[in-house]
């Protein structure tokens, strides 16, 4: 069984599987590791990194020629798909729930295709959950990014010159990005304060030294998998209240909250936003779900009345060494069970294997996703 390890789009620094786990692959039964020539160089691995590694270094098309099974973190292209063969296996995350339009082409080409974003939320998934361990980049880094924009310090600071108060932050989402940015902010000396729907969130929040946000009635779900949930009309009424307060006394707003397979619920309405400082800072890691903050576009940078609203929803490509290596192990334990010797075994009983498979044979196979594409 060969494995090849594509090179990700012009706006991904990230690679899918760095050398040392390329190694860890051939230890598993892989019989060849085949790596995309350049594939790591902009998170800082060489091709001669992955050969001291025992992979091989070649061009795209004999990568896909050549596989039995691809990697990359980002959808293919259309020119790539072209060069997919019947019966391929594609490994990666997709996002089907929100771009619906990755899966038609595979389903089309006969493509086995695992969307790991797709995995339970289960304790057995935690090792290969690529949407914690991207949010965890995406949390830290958005609080660095807040604070290289922001016109003030997040500390306190006691001068000669007086003292300067610390930053005020407020925290929308308390999921692991937004757990992940409240402690990045209490080391940089802010004063942190969280809001999330799920009342089990709280006391998470509260263990990382913030003041949570409490708005009660919020309804939650068994089913969702831990995740937040569509709000009545009536709790969001009193949430947009309780968050516009906070927000227009903060001076940074880290907003993560999402619903997956829906559009991202909106929390910064234009009037809190307008009220906000000038010199404030916004940074939506869900611009590209549509945004908690309306006047947020994705990849964008938006000044309004000298609040910096920041779109971003693919920082843990600005932090790649570190974000590949989580990536690739996440891969290397999901492998474990697709692969368990180096050749795949396709057991849909598996409940791992089961929701993150978006194509097989023609056919969707995760539950959530075909619940969702099925005709009503």
């Amino acid at each position: 069984m060969v494995l090849g390890i594509l090179k990700e789009d012009s706006f991904d620094n990230r690679v899918s599987i760095i050398p040392e786990t390329a190694a860890a692959f051939l230890k598993l039964g892989f019989n060849e590791i085949l790596v995309e020539k350049g594939a790591g160089e902009r998170a800082g691995y060489s091709d001669s990194d992955y050969l001291a590694q025992g992979a091989q270094s070649i061009s795209e098309s004999e990568v896909f020629a050549k596989s039995d099974i691809v990697v990359k973190i980002n959808p293919l292209t259309p020119s790539q798909i072209s060069l997919l063969k019947p019966a391929q296996m594609l490994i990666g995350q997709y996002n089907p729930l929100t771009n619906k339009e990755v899966v038609d082409p595979l389903l089309s080409g006969n493509i086995t295709a695992f969307s790991l974003d797709m995995l339970p939320r289960s304790t057995r998934a935690q090792a290969m959950d690529v949407l914690s361990s991207m949010a965890t980049v995406a949390g830290y880094k958005a609080v660095l990014l807040a604070a290289s924009e922001f016109n003030g310090f997040f500390p306190m600071f006691m001068t000669a010159a007086g003292t300067i108060k610390p930053a005020k932050v407020l925290i929308l989402g308390a999921g692991v990005a937004g757990l992940q940015a409240i402690a990045t902010a209490k080391r940089l000396g802010a004063v942190v304060e969280a809001f999330d729907v799920r009342a089990a969130a709280k006391e998470e929040v509260l263990s990382l030294g913030a003041k949570f946000v409490d708005v009660e009635g919020a309804a939650e779900s068994a089913a969702a998998g831990g995740y937040a949930i569509e709000q009545s009309e009536e709790f969001k009424q009193r949430q947009a209240e309780a968050v516009h307060k906070h927000a227009s006394m903060a001076d940074i707003i880290i907003s993560t909250a999402q619903i997956p397979g829906k559009r991202a619920p909106v929390l910064l309405r234009k009037a809190t936003v307008d009220a906000m400082k000038p010199g404030s800072v916004v940074v939506d890691l869900a611009a590209s779900s549509g945004g908690n903050c309306e006047y947020s576009e994705n990849g964008k940078t938006v000044n309004v009345n000298g609040v910096k609203i920041i779109g971003d929803s693919y920082l843990p490509a600005s932090v790649p060494r570190d974000a590949s290596a989580m990536f690739s192990k996440n891969v290397l334990n999901f492998m474990k069970i697709l692969a368990p010797k180096g050749e795949p075994v396709l057991n849909f009983e598996d409940d791992i294997l089961e929701g993150s498979c978006i194509a097989h044979q023609g056919k969707i196979i995760s539950p959530r996703l075909k619940s969702l594409l099925s005709p009503a």
